[in-house]
């Protein structure tokens, strides 16, 4: 899991509890001893800085292209977004996706909801709902041919698919039950 800044902690807690070595990624060479990565939340543009020290961004972008499973989350969406608007941002384009940052409002407008699970995902997910907490949490806007869309908040799509992507506009890490964290793990099995 990327541990530069953010909410990797949690996360890091929620694969150990189900039994899965957390390796923390802090530099290029770290990615050579990992079957897939977690991307937190946190602060995207402290992450994006702090990425492209030692060419990570460079090698990690290299490495989910070529299948690297990925676990994004929050900020991690954002990182990973084709566009960032509100304000606009540079992010690592890896995701068909444009999104607007804390566009549910500010820290204290924070809130653990259920989200409705798409029929095409009932069956990976193991549920017709999934609990989400929403921290400043970023707004999918649009979503390109490519992106499946698992979840919505309402209308919102808030957990999303594209190839070897998982991406939740929510932290999954902090719900204790988790079907996106199994269904991350799950897929690490047909990893490189």
């Amino acid at each position: 899991m990327l541990a530069l800044q953010g909410d990797f902690a949690a996360h890091r807690s929620a694969l150990e509890q189900r039994n899965v070595e957390a390796v923390e990624l802090r530099r290029t060479a770290d990615l050579t001893a990992v079957d897939g990565v977690v991307l937190p939340g946190g602060e995207s543009t402290t992450m994006l800085r702090l990425l492209e020290e030692d060419a990570l961004a460079e090698r990690l972008t290299s490495a989910v292209r070529e299948g690297l499973p990925v676990l994004a989350t929050c900020a991690g969406l954002i990182l990973l977004a084709r566009e960032v608007r509100r304000p606009a941002q540079r992010s690592l384009g890896l995701l068909d996706v444009a999104v607007e940052r804390n566009a549910y409002g500010r820290q204290v407008d924070s809130v653990v909801m259920p989200v409705t699970v798409e029929e095409r995902a009932m069956a990976e997910l193991g549920a017709t709902e999934l609990e989400a907490v929403f921290i400043r949490a970023p707004r999918v806007v649009e979503v390109g041919p490519q992106v499946a869309v698992l979840a919505r908040r309402g209308k919102d799509p808030v957990l999303l698919r594209q190839t070897s992507i998982v991406a939740a506009t929510f932290h999954p890490e902090l719900s204790v039950s988790s079907p996106v964290i199994d269904a991350f793990i799950a897929s690490l099995g047909g990893a490189r």
